[in-house]
Formats: structure tokens, C-alpha cells, sequence
């Protein structure tokens, strides 16, 4: 079989690994995130939600692209409460957040506002997972 580089659907988003630690949800992501690629995403995570997972880490170190799609997922998650944190960001990850920092921090509301801190921490060095106990 010849492989033509041709791909017939948009981006593919891997979770490729997801666990749970008490009431958070640790995702390892690979691949591209975009408005096509990021339902399977969604869903996981609506449903995480509706099951009562309320922190959410995400590994996005093998993510080759990402688009509005991915802070659409990282502006839901943090709604009622509940915690985000992003480890390892891949070099299109930190361009993205780079590139959105502005212009949340210049919205009013509040979700903007917290978003714009969330993009502060994202870009600081992960140094490991802490537990809690």
C-alpha cells in the first residue's frame, strides 16, 4: 500500500493515555487539535465533568497542532469551579497560548480574566505532577 501523505479527514487527536487521580483527570493528548478533531475531546471531558472530576491535567507535549479549538476546551473546562493545569506544552501548544495572551487579558470577563492567569502558569516550567492528600 502507498501512502500519499494525503490525509482524507481533518487533523486526528490521540488521547493516548487518560487516568484519574481521585477526582482529577490526567490526559496525555497527541497529534492536532482543531474544531474537527477536538469532539472526541469534548466529550471525554463533558463527560469527566458530569461524573464529578473536577481538575483537569492535561500532557500536551506530542500535540503537532493546535487552533482556537484547544483554548475553546481550556476557557470550558475551568467553568464551576473546577481546576486546569497543562503540562509538558508542545512548541505549537506554547505559540498558541503565546499568541492568545493579549487578547484574553484584555477581555472583561471573568472567565477571560482567569484564562489570562491559567496562560501565565501554562507557560512556567512543569516540574512534575505534585499529589495531594
Amino acid at each position: 500500500m502507498h501512502d500519499s501523505g494525503a490525509c482524507a479527514a481533518p487533523g486526528d487527536i490521540v488521547v493516548a493515555s487518560c487516568t484519574t487521580l481521585g477526582s482529577t483527570l490526567v490526559v496525555h493528548l497527541t497529534g492536532e487539535i482543531d474544531h474537527y478533531s477536538s469532539g472526541p475531546l469534548r466529550t471525554l471531558l463533558a463527560s469527566a465533568a458530569d461524573h464529578g472530576y473536577t481538575g483537569l491535567v492535561l500532557d500536551t507535549a506530542r500535540v503537532t497542532f493546535c487552533d482556537s479549538a484547544l483554548l475553546a476546551v481550556l476557557d470550558w473546562w475551568p467553568q464551576r469551579g473546577r481546576r486546569l493545569s497543562l503540562a509538558n506544552s508542545s512548541r505549537a501548544v506554547q505559540h498558541l497560548l503565546n499568541a492568545a495572551a493579549p487578547t484574553w487579558q484584555q477581555t472583561s470577563p471573568p472567565t477571560a480574566a482567569a484564562m489570562g492567569n491559567r496562560l501565565r502558569e501554562a507557560r512556567r516550567p512543569s516540574h512534575g505532577s505534585r499529589s495531594r492528600r
